[in-house]
């Protein structure tokens, strides 16, 4: 059975070395991420053989779900390890963070011994880096015009690579934010606030880039990111002061130019289901949506045996 621990920096030269094996897309697979965000549903990590595994233990629905591992090796080993483990809590086995390659490969393993659901909210956000570097088109009409006002209105705009004199600033603009929407009373904004914290506390060990847009010398915004895996660049964390008008659209071409250009895309991660942060993301036109399928099998028992239970299945929708 699967011994789950909280994460720890220390940990970080294995992870990557897992995560790099699986060169996953999804927001999901970074240890940054992980490490960061680990207070917002309770996620804690297993090691089995060479896969790492993830699990958030607090749930809408109070039943722990798994991440689809990462690592390499024999994956059906590792799903009656989490089947066992899940077994055991007398909970199904949920896996979430599985793509459409990863659903084909559970599909082949175990046929119809799951349900497939997707989950939009989930969905991440990619895109094509050269579109926002280069908004070329009718479509991105409107952010060449907000780039174009906000460097007329701001001439003496600068952005940089982010150093760590710019660190209190940065955590002050974001804790100024987080008072005035009055975020302790939300759950997400405080484990926001404790993601920030983290990603500067350990900018350097987590290998981040970051960068810090100034207009007169003022802040007016920072971006967070790193490298996701072998093609995609992922922005983690994004905060501008809307007082200067169109500074997110000049905060977001210029920390992609700097620090994603060498990627073929860029993952901007999820929306969570949030109305305006889906507006956000869609204005940006992204090239696809990566889709993510939550799969239960709900006699996970039968895994941990070495069975090939066929049950009901029903098959995920094409979104």
């Amino acid at each position: 059975m699967l011994e789950f621990k909280e994460l720890r920096l220390s940990d970080r030269e294995w992870v990557q070395n897992a995560l790099r094996q699986s060169d996953n897309m999804g927001c999901e697979y970074s240890f940054a991420n992980n490490l960061a965000w680990r207070r917002a549903s309770d996620t804690k990590y297993a090691r089995f053989e060479n896969f790492y595994i993830c699990a958030s233990f607090i749930t809408d629905d109070g039943i722990p779900v798994f991440y689809y591992p990462a690592g390499a090796g024999d994956i059906r080993r590792v799903f009656c390890e989490m089947s066992e483990t899940a077994s055991a809590m007398g909970n199904p086995l949920v896996v979430i963070g599985v793509t459409q390659d990863k659903l084909e490969v559970l599909n082949e393993l175990f046929g119809e011994s799951f349900q497939a659901e997707p989950y939009p909210d989930g969905f991440d956000y990619i895109y094509r880096t050269e579109d926002i570097i280069n908004m070329s088109g009718k479509k991105y009409h409107k952010k060449r015009n907000h780039l174009a006002q906000f460097r007329k209105s701001y001439e003496d705009y600068s952005f940089s690579e982010i150093k760590e004199s710019d660190f209190d600033e940065c955590i002050a603009m974001s804790a100024q934010f987080y008072n005035e929407k009055h975020g302790y009373t939300d759950h997400s904004s405080v484990v926001e606030q404790f993601a920030i914290h983290t990603y500067f506390s350990h900018f350097h060990e987590l290998g981040l880039k970051g960068g810090v847009l100034r207009v007169n010398g003022r802040l007016a915004g920072f971006s967070i990111g790193e490298r996701l895996c072998c093609n995609t660049f992922v922005t983690h964390i994004e905060k501008a002061d809307i007082s200067y008008k169109g500074a997110y659209t000049a905060l977001t071409y210029e920390f992609t130019r700097h620090f994603a250009g060498g990627y073929e895309y860029i993952n901007r991660e999820e929306d969570l289901g949030i109305p305006g942060l889906r507006k956000a993301k869609e204005s940006w036109y992204p090239v696809f949506l990566l889709k993510k399928y939550r799969c239960t099998f709900s006699c996970p028992s039968n895994l941990s045996k070495g069975e090939k239970y066929y049950g009901i299945c029903i098959l995920s929708r094409r979104l």
